[in-house]
């Protein structure tokens, strides 16, 4: 049985005071939820001080980027030594960073190899555009990325996918629960080949794209779903407790 997880990537949101505030909100009720792993991924900033806040709990803590070398002239990167120090897991890959830094599925490689080698555990980003989506390419796109952003690597257990279909990043229109569980089959899939069947069905595969508490629980009962990468949503505490809570009625 894989164990459900929800992260939220916060992206650019919050000072480190209003990180403070949010995970005081929230970290009471995330806290009480066992079956369930959760992450939340501040802004660099806010590493230091959430990581204080979330000692003794449950609550595990996420970075939501890092820069493939360990040291060096790279002005205004984050490595991944440093982030070791600080965090437990690391986004690599999201569309945002595909989409406005240019990000292509060898420099996606070299950042995950780059969180391997320094203990992080990466949650890996893939998904497709609308006007791919709808010229039917989801699956050449997806295996596409998949392949080329593991291209020289060893399965590892901490692996984590998140299936985020970019047309329904911040748009407010999610996949549907059938689209996302089927894409995250072929997903899975994809790990198969690569893989074998046992890595298979222990690599959890996340959906991310206008998860909210609204919709979290259609989509957590799809089979082939096992958990949630959640943007805006989780910036409001309630909601984001609920998600989680959602996921762990369903996912028992």
């Amino acid at each position: 049985m894989r164990l459900p997880l929800i992260a939220g990537n916060w992206k650019m949101n919050t000072t480190v005071t209003e990180a403070v505030a949010l995970v005081k909100e929230m970290w009471g009720g995330l806290d009480e939820v066992k079956n369930v792993e959760k992450v939340v991924c501040p802004p660099f900033v806010s590493l230091p001080a959430v990581r204080d806040l979330l000692k003794g709990t449950s609550i595990k803590l996420g970075a939501q980027n890092l820069y493939f070398e360990e040291k060096g002239a790279y002005t205004g990167e984050v490595s991944p030594l440093m982030l070791a120090e600080l965090c437990e897991y690391v986004i690599i890959g999201h569309s945002e960073r595909r989409q406005y830094f240019n990000e292509t599925g060898e420099i996606v490689n070299k950042k995950f190899k780059a969180a391997l080698k320094a203990g992080l555990k990466p949650i890996l980003c893939v998904g497709e555009k609308l006007e791919e989506n709808e010229a039917g390419k989801t699956e050449e796109v997806v295996t596409g990325q998949i392949k080329s952003s593991l291209a020289g690597i060893s399965y590892t257990p901490s692996l984590v996918i998140a299936y985020e279909p970019i047309w329904a990043i911040g748009t407010g229109k999610a996949a549907t629960s059938q689209q996302a569980n089927d894409t995250i089959g072929l997903i899975r899939r994809t790990v198969s080949g690569m893989y074998g069947k046992e890595a298979a069905q222990s690599v959890r595969i996340l959906y991310g794209g206008s998860v909210n508490a609204a919709n979290a629980t259609e989509l957590m009962l799809q089979p082939e779903i096992d958990g949630a990468l959640v943007g805006g949503a989780s910036l409001k505490a309630s909601d984001f407790v609920s998600i989680v809570r959602q996921t762990s009625a369903i996912k028992k």
